[in-house]
């Protein structure tokens, strides 16, 4: 009979319990990671990242780096001055998206940026995201739909036990 007891707890505490939001960590280029010859538009084209989610740039230093800018160092690839910013150069970056708006980053190796296209740009929102589907949870779901049914479960196994 206790194993019974149990395993009603358990279930209650499964239907009952709120998902827990989580963050996401996107590997900038995915598989690729942060190098040339990647195209980093096409690659944040179908993303959608928010407020306490975080980048992860993967690299090889030498002969890479990354560099925070703003829309003009972005957009005439020129990295911020040594005393405004020094570069990321671990191999193995990740910066927590802490603000919305956009976001922009380059490697300043060499013509990485401007000739082999190694930049970024991505708009990071604040807003609560809409409930995901099963392969990504996100945000805090419970319904009174869910409710009512961890409320039909509990009654249902108490009686059963």
């Amino acid at each position: 009979m206790a194993s019974n007891k149990f395993v009603t707890l358990v279930t209650l505490a499964v239907i009952l319990l709120p998902t827990i939001a989580m963050a996401t960590d996107f590997i900038v280029g995915g598989d690729r990671g942060w190098t040339t010859g990647v195209d980093y538009s096409d690659w944040a084209k179908d993303k959608t990242f928010h407020v306490g989610d975080a980048l992860v740039f993967k690299y090889s230093n030498p002969p890479h780096n990354v560099f925070k800018v703003n829309g003009t160092g972005f957009k005439e690839c020129v990295k911020p001055t040594a005393n405004d910013q020094a570069p990321l150069t671990s191999g193995n970056d990740r910066i927590e998206l802490k603000t919305p708006g956009n976001k922009w980053y380059i490697c300043a190796a060499a013509n990485h940026c401007a000739d082999l296209g190694q930049k970024l740009v991505i708009t990071v929102t604040d807003a609560a995201p809409a409930p995901a589907p099963s392969s990504a949870v996100r945000g805090i779901i419970f319904s009174g739909y869910q409710g009512f049914t961890a409320a039909v479960v509990g009654v249902f196994l108490a009686v059963a036990v």
